[in-house]
C-alpha cells in the first residue's frame, strides 16, 4: 500500500452499465466478532440485525454498503491492498479518532509515509491498515466519515468497477482513478501502477445482482473478470477476480 495519495479535484465520468449493486466490503478476518467490534468502536455504528456470513455494520453513509467481517484463515503476508481512509472535521478530531482507535486495539503502521505526513496511518488488531486524514481533504469533502476505500491498483481495473457498480469516475488522470455511487458517500480509489503483491488477507467485494446470478457473472467476465478455480461458494455464490487478480464475490440475489 503506498502513502495516501489524494487529487485536488472531481473529474466527471461516464456511468457504466448497471448490474450489480456493493453489498459488503468484507473483511478476512480470523476473529469476525472482535473485529467488528474494534470498527463499531472507531467509527460509532451499531451491527446490522439482517443475515450475513459473518457478522456486518451499516456503512454510515449514502454509499449503501455494508462493513462485513467474515471467517477466514487467510495469513497476512504483506500490506492489504485496499484501506480505509478516515476523515477529520479538525486536527482535534482527527487527534481524537487516533486515540479511540489505540485504546481499542489499533496499533501505528509505517508504510513509508515518512515523518512529515499530516495523515496517520494505523493497523487495525488484525493488522489491517487504516489512515485518518488530517482535516481540509477537498477531494473527499462530503463523503463521510469513510471517505475513502483507497486501493492499490491499476487504471484498468478502476475502469472495471465503474463498469460493474455503474457508479461514474470522478478521477482518471495519470493512471489514477477513482470511482462514487450516483447516491455519494465512500469514494473507491487506484492508485495506478507499480501494483503490490497479493497481501493474502485483505479486503474484499461482495456483490448483488439486480437479477439472475448466472447472467451477471457472464456480464463480468465479459468485462474482464475471471473465474477462480473453485467457482462457487457452498451457497451458490460465484466466486471471481477482477483485472488485478482481486478477488471478489457475486452472491445469490435475496
Amino acid at each position: 500500500m503506498a502513502p495516501c495519495r489524494r487529487p485536488a479535484l472531481d473529474v466527471p465520468g461516464k456511468r457504466g452499465a448497471m448490474g450489480s449493486r456493493l453489498s459488503a466490503i468484507s473483511f478476512d478476518a480470523h476473529q469476525p466478532e472482535r473485529l467488528m467490534h474494534f470498527w463499531s468502536g472507531v467509527l460509532g455504528l451499531e451491527r446490522t440485525d439482517d443475515s450475513y456470513d459473518g457478522v456486518a455494520l451499516p456503512s454510515g453513509n449514502d454509499a449503501g454498503y455494508r462493513l462485513g467481517f467474515r471467517p477466514s484463515q487467510a495469513q497476512k503476508r504483506g500490506q492489504n491492498r485496499l484501506h480505509f481512509d478516515l476523515t477529520s472535521s479538525s486536527a482535534e478530531a482527527q487527534q481524537e479518532t487516533v486515540a479511540r482507535a489505540l485504546a481499542l486495539g489499533a496499533q501505528h503502521a509505517d508504510i513509508g509515509q515518512g515523518p512529515n505526513a499530516s495523515h496517520v496511518v494505523l493497523a487495525d488488531p488484525e493488522g489491517n491498515e487504516f489512515c485518518v486524514l488530517e482535516p481540509g481533504n477537498s477531494f473527499l469533502t462530503g463523503c463521510g466519515f469513510i471517505g475513502a476505500l483507497a486501493c492499490d491498483g491499476t487504471q484498468t481495473v478502476g475502469y472495471f468497477w465503474s463498469q460493474a457498480l455503474g457508479w461514474p469516475l470522478v478521477w482518471d488522470q495519470d493512471e489514477e482513478t477513482a470511482i462514487q455511487s450516483p447516491n455519494g458517500g465512500t469514494k473507491i480509489t487506484w492508485g495506478g501502477p507499480p501494483l503490490i503483491p497479493d497481501p493474502g488477507k485483505d479486503l474484499h467485494f461482495d456483490l448483488v445482482p439486480d437479477g439472475d446470478q448466472r447472467a451477471e457473472v457472464e456480464r463480468l467476465l465479459s468485462l474482464g473478470a475471471k473465474r477462480l478455480d473453485s467457482a462457487n461458494g457452498e451457497d451458490g455464490t460465484a466466486l471471481l477476480t477482477d483485472p488485478d487478480g482481486n478477488e471478489f464475490r457475486v452472491l445469490t440475489p435475496r
